[in-house]
């Protein structure tokens, strides 16, 4: 079902190679406010995968709006475009410059300048009032949009998208939320976008295409934008003419979140809003649906059930570039599955992280760390007929036998040629395993449990964690099906390693982390382990449940959010900060988080540290008060950090054997996959970072040569 991706479609006066779209998103990749190196390589690579419509990072069209310390600017992109535009033409795929503006959802904090808006409505996240825009200001924008236009044309792309999504200055327009003028403007509020429309088409030139990004329900129907006001919207723009190609996404600003959440949301969320603008739109031009669309084969029953004519499948594409050539191939099996996690591709953080991947941490790293991608791209059978990799990519490599274990990036490189044993077959252990056997090594992993996928498997239990296995579970076929040899309920222990030395293995340990034991001394109930607890929560006691999450992440809030609603337990969620768990801003799932466990009943002590634990209650004191108070309890669970599983390696004694993952230092299962695949590229004798003071070896990034 999902072959039909591959196929080709009409945009305008142009044909897509296939039906998958890679849309605009925050990278954080660019060169002060120009496209970087590091962008070309991230699009191109998508571009040889087989994308059918790339949509470059948006880029601003005035100066003054500069929504995150590393957004384009539209003046600033000219070597940028044309170097994306060179580099993806031997792929036909057609590139599109993403062109917007933020308008009161932006920043001042990097322009020092006043934003600017429809009305001086101050943003629910930032709390910062804009300006409002008077007639000349409006003129200016409508001129500002038409010149990034025709830059991007002057730069040999395929066109231009207008952002009119959830966090735009054109949705704020539109919306009775932000604009409440009284002009002609407040009277048709969709007369900008028009306006902006037919500036972009005039300047842009015949035979460019023009498309459209339009949030068609921004989730607040007492003022804001709705499916049925957006129908009428698309239907008066399918009869202007002014639209080669539709996007149709949600969200506002109460609910910017919403527009690309974790798995908590259902996959293709927006299928149904979009399939009735595709109605609205009455075939005038392709619609693309966006929102958690991950599944291939999901994808293209979207298309096949007329919901639209592509599918935008970004964060699909950032876990696997080759996507649609593997869908070509008929090897949609084979695909590196996004688990919606949002650790490591949303990235509008003060920060400044650069757009990655747990499930392909070479994304992102293409131009610093090309092996990594190489790895990747290039993880298929050269003798299997069904194989989507690209016929000049390098045979694997020749080599003896492997054994993982895991790998540190501080340990020495091992010897050329040398087999391998790998011990421990969670994330980090897989990922080197299959890497080397991809690179034509025999390999023997080890296993102490009796199945793979380490603690990322074990946590991957209830609503919006689940997916989680879809990463290990992936693996876990991959290393099956280039032959590692898999030993499951086998314990490491010496005698292993000195039959490994002896054989001349080189061994890579993965162990991951354990427990901290006695964290809180003289506890009077069971302290007990989150991991422990989601695999047999029929061991906890009868009454009352303390969760003491003193990290913030997910963990912690997951698990009291699981015990209360599927396990129907009483649960006091104990931390430190001002609100439950803090992390989970990184991933968008914080606001989102704090309702699902205020419905579910938990009980949240904010601003508490344990000070003791009883028989049958904890004592907390508040972290600015000092004012204590008890919680009925039965059985802690110490949500806090956790220690390396380091026994073996420090008992071995043997600096030579390499390690990667929790082993080195407890982190996530990026971290994990990311170790696990360098270290392999080193077993193999490919480049990769040595040395633990600088792990990533970043290459100085220039601005793309004009």
């Amino acid at each position: 079902m999902s072959a039909g991706l591959g196929q080709p479609v009409a945009i305008g006066a142009r044909t897509a190679p296939s039906r998958v779209v890679f849309g605009p998103h925050v990278t954080n990749l660019a060169h002060g406010r120009a496209l970087s190196a590091r962008h070309i390589a991230y699009y191109t690579r998508r571009a040889a995968g087989g994308t059918g419509v790339i949509v470059t990072e948006t880029a601003s069209v005035t100066a003054n709006d500069w929504p995150y310390e590393r957004a384009p600017l539209a003046e600033q992109c000219r070597a940028g475009w044309r170097e994306v535009a060179r580099a993806c033409a031997p792929w036909s795929t057609l590139v599109l410059a993403g062109i917007g503006h933020s308008g009161g959802q932006g920043s001042s904090a990097y322009s020092q300048e006043v934003m600017w808006a429809p009305s001086p409505v101050a943003d629910v996240v930032t709390r910062e009032p804009p300006a409002a825009l008077d007639e000349k200001g409006i003129g200016g924008i409508v001129a500002a949009f038409g010149a990034a236009a025709a830059l991007a044309m002057g730069c040999g792309l395929a066109g231009v998208e207008v952002d009119a999504g959830a966090w735009s200055l054109l949705r704020q327009f539109q919306s009775g939320l932000t604009n409440q003028r009284a002009d002609r403007f407040g009277a048709d509020r969709l007369l900008l976008t028009r306006m902006v429309l037919e500036e972009v088409r005039r300047r842009s030139g015949p035979g460019a295409l023009v498309a459209l990004r339009l949030s068609c329900d921004e989730l607040a129907p007492w003022a804001g934008i709705t499916p049925e006001q957006a129908a009428v919207t698309v239907a008066e723009l399918s009869e202007s003419g002014l639209v080669d190609m539709l996007t149709v996404v949600r969200g506002g600003p109460f609910s910017t979140s919403a527009y690309r959440p974790d798995a908590h949301a259902p996959e293709s969320f927006n299928q149904e809003l979009c399939a009735s603008m595709r109605a609205a739109a009455g075939g005038r031009f392709p619609v693309v649906l966006q929102g958690s669309v991950v599944d291939a084969d999901r994808a293209a029953d979207a298309v096949e059930a007329g919901a639209c004519d592509l599918v935008e499948m970004t964060r699909a594409l950032i876990a696997d570039a080759r996507l649609p050539a593997k869908v070509r191939a008929g090897a949609a099996g084979r695909i590196r599955p996004c688990i919606r996690c949002n650790q490591a591709c949303q990235v509008r953080d003060p920060r400044n992280p650069i757009v990655s991947c747990v499930v392909d941490p070479s994304s992102g790293y293409e131009a610093t760390e090309p092996a990594l991608a190489a790895a990747a791209d290039t993880d298929t059978d050269p003798s299997d007929p069904s194989d989507p990799s690209d016929p000049s990519d390098p045979a694997p490599a020749a080599g003896s036998p492997v054994l993982v274990v895991g790998v540190g990036p501080a340990d020495p490189a091992p010897a050329a040629g040398s087999p391998v044993l790998v011990i421990g077959a969670g994330p980090a252990g897989l990922e080197c395993a299959l890497t080397l056997a991809g690179g034509g090594r025999r390999v023997r992993l080890v296993e102490r449990a009796t199945r793979t996928g380490g603690a990322l498997l074990q946590a991957a239990v209830g609503s919006g964690r689940d997916s989680l296995a879809g990463l290990v579970r992936w693996q876990s076929a991959e290393a099956d099906r280039l032959g590692v040899s898999t030993e499951l309920g086998v314990s490491a222990d010496a005698a292993l390693l000195d039959q490994a030395r002896r054989d001349g293995w080189t061994v890579v340990l993965t162990t991951g982390a354990r427990p901290l034991a006695g964290r809180y001394p003289g506890a009077a109930q069971p302290v007990l382990d989150p991991l422990a607890v989601l695999a047999d929560p029929a061991a906890l006691p009868d009454g009352p449940i303390s969760v003491v999450d003193t990290v913030g992440d997910a963990v912690g809030v997951h698990l009291a959010e699981w015990l209360a609603t599927v396990q129907g337990r009483s649960v006091t969620l104990i931390c430190p900060d001002t609100v439950a768990g803090t992390q989970l801003s990184r991933t968008g799932d914080l606001a989102d988080a704090n309702g699902r466990l205020q419905r579910a009943g938990v009980d949240r002590r904010l601003r508490s540290l344990v000070r003791r634990i009883g028989a049958d209650s904890v004592l907390i004191e508040d972290c600015w008060t000092a004012a204590t108070s008890e919680v009925a309890s039965s059985a802690v669970v110490d949500c806090g950090h956790r220690l390396p599983e380091d026994r073996l390696y420090v008992s071995a004694g043997d600096r030579t054997m390499l390690r990667a993952g929790d082993c080195v230092a407890p982190r996530s299962a990026l971290e994990a996959v990311l170790e696990g695949r360098r270290t392999a590229l080193r077993i193999l004798g490919t480049d990769g970072p040595a040395t633990e003071r600088d792990p990533v070896a970043p290459a100085t990034v220039t601005a793309a040569p004009a």
